[in-house]
């Protein structure tokens, strides 16, 4: 079983931050890595794309949108991440709109 790749642009503001990449583990969680491919992908109609994170506390984790159960390990752009606990709190309160301007699957 294959295990894609898939990756966040992600803004603050508005104002592009950097990209971070997600592998989906298939073969150890295969629902929750074609559920998370397909909102990443937008196969469905809908997905990830334009959506925000809405709680995010430092050193813990961030959280978004209505897509809060996947289970994906950071592979690239962790540093990304990291620059988005800045605008986060801890009661996960954001400062600054943190918004997934783009995603999709890498090749």
């Amino acid at each position: 079983m294959v295990s894609p790749t898939v990756f966040f642009h992600i803004t603050i503001d508005s104002k592009p931050l950097g990209r971070t990449c997600f592998e989906l583990f298939a073969d150890k969680f295969p629902k929750t890595a074609e559920n998370s491919h397909a909102l990443s992908t937008g196969q469905r109609g809908f997905g990830y794309k334009a959506s925000c994170f809405h709680r995010i506390i430092p050193g813990c984790m961030c959280q978004g949108g209505d897509f809060t159960r996947h289970k994906a390990l950071v592979k690239e752009g962790m540093n990304i991440a990291e620059a988005m606990e800045c605008f986060g709190s801890r009661n996960g309160k954001t400062s600054k709109k943190v918004t997934i301007a783009d995603c999709g699957q890498l090749c």
